[in-house]
């Protein structure tokens, strides 16, 4: 029993006149997957006309198994006393094991039809992840100060595209999916699909965010083949070609973030923009800092400038310039102060044991007196008896007398 190939223009001739029933599929669009067509009877009678369009499969089916099939475009007779044909083109090996293994039990004892399946690519189909996925995204490294290694900033990703598909095993799609119904539809099976479209998209993504791939996040729409040659490498559409359909191509349209991962991009973007302008100022700092100490006639005019610089920048110049002095746990070591900046604290002033002048630092700017007491060469100085002053009669302790300065004895 099988299908032989009518001669061209065999539809108008006295052959043609012999053909006992019609059996053919209108153009199935993209919403029929597959269709079942017989007789009114039933039975196939021997002599009857089958056309294949040009994008369908037909598999001729009598009782329960497989007898024939073909995804050549013509026309063809049918013939119960002849052996399958295979008009298969390049579904020739899918149809001689087709027609070899595929077995329904319990169907009944007479029962001839052709199923037409569609066999051109179903395209428009939308997929979108309802809720945000995790991605890696290595265009927004994050430093890691105790290894000294830079790892992928962790955000939360929308994506949403189209992807088309193909029916390339019509056996197992029948068998896992499509039974013997009379007509199965692309909205019959576009949610679940569109399930593990997304799984397979999420695994997918996880590939471009490893090491070997690291593809921005925002570049994701512009690496679909490599996303698609992943996918393929990798079998991630198992479920969908365990149906006997196969992803043919997908295009990711958009990609958008949540508002949190938004949030840590703008951040890193900015901190990114000060590091560059600190660069760029902390240069100047030290230009600044060399003219104004060369300055002997003007070095405080300098100093005062860099100050106002400081100033200027909200303290960026300073903190950038005293950044490599701080340690890792954010305490400073030998740390310059700026004597502009508005959080430096008061130096307390002490009176200079010279000449009595209110002074700060290590010596008196008026007479040159070393302002630091060092203990170890503090001498005890003995108690003297107090003496009368021969001019004023005032008590007096030392070598001249407190009040008038006449010399004691």
């Amino acid at each position: 029993m099988g299908l032989i190939k009518a001669a061209l223009g065999a539809a108008g001739s006295t052959l043609g006149d012999q053909w006992e029933d019609l059996i053919k599929c209108e153009d199935m669009g993209e919403d029929i997957l597959m269709k079942k067509v017989t007789t009114k009877t039933g039975v196939i009678s021997k002599g009857s006309r089958i056309i294949v369009a040009p994008g369908q499969l037909a598999v001729l089916y009598d009782s329960g198994a497989i007898m024939d099939a073909t995804a050549e475009e013509g026309t063809y007779n049918f013939d119960s006393s002849s052996s399958p044909s295979f008009f298969a083109g390049d579904f020739g090996g899918v149809f001689k094991e087709m027609w070899q293994r595929f077995t329904y039990n319990g169907t009944p004892a007479k029962e001839q039809a052709v199923f037409f399946f569609n066999i051109k690519e179903i395209k428009d189909n939308k997929f979108g992840t309802g809720t945000p996925i995790p991605f890696q995204d290595w265009s927004h490294p994050i430093p890691n100060q105790m290894t000294g290694t830079l790892a992928p900033m962790r955000v939360q990703v929308r994506c949403y595209g189209k992807y088309t598909f193909k029916i390339y095993e019509p056996t197992v799609f029948m068998r896992n999916h499509a039974g013997t119904a009379e007509e199965v539809t692309k909205e019959s099976i576009s949610e679940q699909m569109r399930s593990e479209v997304v799984a397979a998209f999420q695994n997918v993504l996880n590939e471009m965010g490893t090491a070997n791939y690291k593809v921005p996040v925002l570049e994701l729409p512009s690496n679909t083949d490599e996303m698609k040659k992943a996918m393929d490498d990798k079998v991630f559409d198992q479920p969908i070609r365990d149906r006997g359909i196969k992803l043919i191509s997908f295009a990711v349209e958009s990609v958008t973030t949540d508002e949190e991962s938004s949030k840590k991009i703008d951040n890193y973007e900015l901190s990114s923009n000060q590091h560059m302008q600190q660069g760029t100022l902390v240069g100047a700092y030290s230009d600044a800092v060399k003219t104004a100490a060369g300055n002997e006639g003007g070095a405080m005019n300098g100093f005062m400038g860099v100050g106002m610089m400081n100033m200027a920048s909200g303290g960026m110049v300073g903190g950038a310039a005293t950044a490599p002095f701080q340690n890792a746990n954010g305490s400073t070591v030998a740390n310059p102060v700026d004597p502009y900046s508005a959080s430096t604290p008061a130096v307390p002033s002490v009176k200079c044991p010279g000449c009595g002048v209110e002074a700060t630092g290590k010596f008196c700017n008026a007479c040159g007196t070393s302002l630091e007491v060092k203990e170890e060469l503090v001498v005890e100085t003995p108690v003297q008896e107090a003496k009368e002053c021969p001019q004023c009669h005032a008590p007096a302790t030392g070598a001249f007398c407190n009040e008038c300065g006449t010399k004691i004895e």
